[in-house]
């Protein structure tokens, strides 16, 4: 039986927040190109501190995307409440997508050239996958979504949206586009 991981001390929490604020700062920036002791140092922290708190790039990554998911999670126990099934779905798509746009670095990570280590988040992605499932479940029951759209589908809108992230809201117009295609026709 493994022992349940000790909390960490205040000054290593503040040296993995440091680390995950730097490196979203230049994950943003210039993506994959990024160095560890480039962020170790942007974070005023030692590379063998860095390498304490992330074995490599990938775990760095996984611990990003893991803090974003905490976020959505959270977005998506908001969007649950709504009443109205279409407007649940609307509040989750754009509150995510928002997100997205304003976190380069969690674009970066999702779209990025390799995939993310999801077993290090998985409890994190477990989560908001269940909300998205009943969210976009809710919807279909509703006849306000496709019947054929699954929760999956989810994924791939937001992946679509987040690839049209480069100019001034070309992604909305996406959006739109795409939710004329997978709104149920009026009944």
């Amino acid at each position: 039986m493994t022992a349940p991981k000790r909390p960490l001390r205040a000054d290593a929490r503040r040296n993995r927040e440091a680390v995950l604020d730097a490196a979203g700062e230049l994950f943003a920036q210039r993506g994959d190109a990024v160095q560890m002791d480039e962020i170790a140092e942007r974070a005023g922290l030692g590379v063998g501190t860095l390498y304490r708190h992330f074995a490599d790039k990938q775990a760095l990554l996984a611990a990003i995307i893991g803090r974003r998911f905490e976020a959505m999670t959270t977005l998506a126990r908001a969007a649950d409440e709504a009443e109205d099934p279409w407007a649940a779905f609307e509040t989750l798509l754009y509150g995510y997508l928002e997100s997205a746009q304003a976190d380069a670095a969690f674009r970066f990570a999702l779209l990025g050239p390799e995939e993310p280590s999801w077993n290090d988040i998985a409890a994190e992605k477990t989560d908001f996958s269940a909300i998205t499932e009943r969210i976009v479940q809710r919807a279909v029951d509703a006849g306000r979504l496709r019947e054929d759209f699954r929760a999956d589908d989810f994924v791939l809108v937001t992946r679509g949206a987040m690839a049209n992230m480069t100019g001034a809201g070309g992604w909305r117009r996406h959006v739109t586009l795409l939710l004329e295609g997978i709104r149920s026709p009026e009944r």
